[in-house]
């Protein structure tokens, strides 16, 4: 792992893969070293350099190739904390247009240059499922919103997809260090593994509600071993008012979640006098679904690969300054780009 930025091909030619390496993701030291860079970028500074031109001072815009939510702020600027240059930006969770400058840096080229290869990737990723989470949520609108799509994604970025769907507004995530890192406690209840080693849906609940700390939401499965509907009432007859919700999550060899199933379920709950009780639906969940299935009388959803698997929202980078001179590839216009929304942020 290299000990300095790494800014020639002789420091590329040198890096060597440690022998017994656990994962292929890149650690920390090595995004900030330079190791995820994009080579051809090695390859410019070292002209740059020598034509004694690696330290130019130039400004450096990035738009995107549709709208969507500003995501992954603070990683690109502790990305950049080292080096001497200056940032504004779209504060994070703010909506944004199709090409509107969402960044601006100014600095010596040399010592950002290396970094547009990870800046832009942390901002396409983060926006993108910011964004995906943005619309679940206003399909959702005042229903409770979960991401559950660790379990879609490398453990590496993980973490930073369930932040990313918390600033996009989803209220909460399963992954423990991505609700952690947004500021909140990670959410979710037990899943199907559980009721099949004990072997009964009750038991496993009464169990639930004895070990989970009091604060723990009593939120039970009910699609295991029997109709929904029918556990659902034994799940509700066991616990009682303490239990606060039910999750359905039929697979989709069952056909799923329908609206009628949810439907049934709430009418034998409130016939049966267990109005309090929630329903939490999850499994394929994409905002249309959510929008019927919340008319159908679902509380609260769970959603997995619609917020995981969104697409990276491209981003580009164009200098479009040099030494205080504007300048501009050919479709572009040369010089600043005037939005009076970003703020100075480094």
């Amino acid at each position: 792992m290299p000990e300095k930025k790494i800014l020639s091909l002789e420091q590329v030619n040198a890096l060597k893969i440690e022998e017994g390496r656990v994962l292929y993701s890149a650690s920390h030291d090595e995004i900030i070293n330079g190791a995820t860079t994009d080579v051809y970028f090695v390859k410019t500074h070292e002209i740059l350099k020598a034509m004694g031109k690696e330290n130019t001072q130039v400004i450096a815009e990035i738009f995107p190739r549709k709208s969507g939510v500003f995501c992954g702020l603070p990683e690109v600027l502790n990305l950049l904390k080292d080096s001497k240059v200056e940032v504004w930006s779209l504060p994070e969770g703010a909506q944004f247009e199709r090409k509107e400058v969402i960044m601006r840096i100014k600095g010596s080229y040399g010592e950002f240059g290396i970094y547009e290869t990870a800046i832009l990737g942390i901002l396409a990723s983060s926006c993108g499922w910011s964004t995906a989470a943005k619309e679940v949520k206003e399909a959702a609108q005042d229903s409770l919103a979960l991401v559950f799509g660790a379990r879609h994604v490398h453990p590496a970025v993980a973490p930073v997809m369930e932040r990313s769907a918390i600033i996009g507004g989803i209220d909460g995530a399963s992954c423990i260090l991505g609700a952690k890192l947004a500021g909140k406690e990670p959410k979710g209840t037990v899943p199907h593994a559980v009721f099949l080693i004990v072997g009964d849906t009750v038991e496993v609940a009464k169990l639930y509600d004895k070990v989970m700390p009091p604060d723990a939401l009593r939120l039970v499965l009910v699609d295991t071993f029997k109709d929904e509907a029918e556990e659902t009432l034994r799940v509700a007859e066991a616990l009682g008012e303490k239990l606060q919700g039910i999750r359905l999550d039929t697979p989709s060899e069952r056909g799923g979640v329908t609206p009628e199933l949810v439907k049934e379920i709430r009418a034998r709950l409130d016939m049966a006098g267990f109005n309090h009780v929630q329903i939490f639906v999850s499994g394929g969940l994409n905002p249309e679904k959510i929008k019927i299935l919340k008319e159908a009388g679902a509380n609260a959803f769970g959603v997995g690969s619609y917020i995981s698997s969104a697409p990276a929202i491209d981003m580009t980078m164009d200098l479009k300054e040099i030494e205080g001179k504007p300048v501009a590839k050919r479709g572009r216009i040369p010089g600043i780009t005037r939005n009076e929304r970003l703020e100075k942020v480094k």
